[in-house]
């Protein structure tokens, strides 16, 4: 179900939502960033139907994906991409005497050139883990690893690489985490293009051999970015290549019974999915009450609007065929774990 929107609507909402231009040098969202208390940014709660989450400040118009938030709800993480990643890093908002502060470079970044994404924190929001390409040692850049980094008393610490038994030569990313510490993450072999699903369990302060989670979850002919959930019940798998798809890229769900067996993969349906032609980075807040998901749409352009003024808000304005950050209520997920369940049950 496609979002229209048309151009002057658009403009009117992106003014709302970041107030009026400002005249000097800086960038509108420092010199007008709007007053935002509460929860999620100070944003309404989301319905059954996906919107864009907190327009003008996380959706922008510059691509953007992934979404992490602390367990106490006060701080959000999120990633932008310029240039087909040429720039790529991790922005986060933190709320501070009841007031959201403008969106950050998170202090570990790497630098220009270098490739930070996919957050994910610790049940206890005392660690971060997230992708990056950064040199390591004697590494150049240019390898894919999950790298890790711990809160200190001052903020965050050093990043380190995570090492064996996660990190190989090929590359490994967007790192998911349950409450017990189990990670799960996507791999590809060297030279592959090939992704494929791992978990990773915690033991005696380590990780273990990886390993390859069962076909219900690497589904399709590719997959990427799965997000497991704290309890460790469902997985969200973007999939290529399934039969039902709406669209090139789409979310499915698969759930995970007390005997470690997975249920078949549930596309998340046409509200999540159609009109999405990219879609790789789900998230579930840590209540459980929010659903997550980067989706590249584009709004509508009226015949009245066709005009090259309105080409350039579109191109500058969420919804313009960039990533984008959508939310909505996560109480469907019941409901289709209910239906996958009871298929499990019956078995074949």
């Amino acid at each position: 179900m496609k979002s229209f929107l048309s151009i002057s609507a658009l403009i009117i909402l992106i003014l709302a939502a970041v107030g009026c231009s400002g005249t000097g040098e800086q960038s509108d969202i420092e010199y007008n960033f709007p007053e935002l208390s509460g929860p999620y940014l100070g944003q309404p709660m989301p319905d059954s139907i996906p919107g864009l989450f907190a327009r003008g400040v996380v959706s922008t118009g510059i691509f953007t994906r992934d979404v992490a938030i602390a367990p106490d709800g006060t701080e959000i993480y999120f990633c932008v991409a310029i240039g087909n990643y040429t720039y790529s890093t991790i922005l986060y908002s933190k709320e501070m005497d009841g007031k959201w502060l403008p969106p950050e470079i998170v202090p570990f970044s790497g630098g220009p050139g270098v490739m930070d994404l996919e957050p994910v924190l610790t049940a206890d929001g005392s660690r971060l883990y997230f992708l990056s390409n950064r040199p390591d040692g004697d590494e150049p850049m240019g390898d894919q690893d999950i790298w890790f980094v711990d809160r200190t008393t001052d903020g965050w610490g050093t990043p380190q690489n995570l090492g064996e038994p996660v990190n190989t030569d090929g590359g490994e990313f967007f790192p998911s985490l349950t409450k017990d510490g189990t990670l799960y993450f996507t791999r590809n072999e060297k030279g592959s293009q090939l992704n494929q699903l791992f978990r990773s369990r915690w033991e005696n302060g380590a990780f273990q051999e990886p390993e390859l989670l069962p076909e219900q979850v690497n589904c399709g002919t590719n997959r990427f970015n799965a997000f497991v959930s704290p309890d460790e019940s469902y997985m969200i798998v973007p999939a290529a290549g399934m039969e039902d798809a709406y669209d090139g890229v789409d979310y499915y769900i698969v759930f995970r019974d007390m005997n470690d067996q997975w249920s078949e993969p549930i596309n998340m349906g046409e509200k999540v999915n159609l009109d999405n032609a990219r879609g790789w980075s789900p998230y579930v807040s840590p209540d459980g009450k929010v659903f997550f998901f980067m989706a590249t749409r584009t709004s509508e352009i009226e015949p009245e609007d066709w005009n090259y003024k309105n080409l350039k808000a579109l191109n500058n304005s969420p919804g313009n065929g960039n990533a984008d950050i959508y939310w909505m209520d996560a109480g469907f997920i019941r409901i289709l774990k209910e239906k996958a369940l009871g298929d499990l049950k019956k078995g074949p």
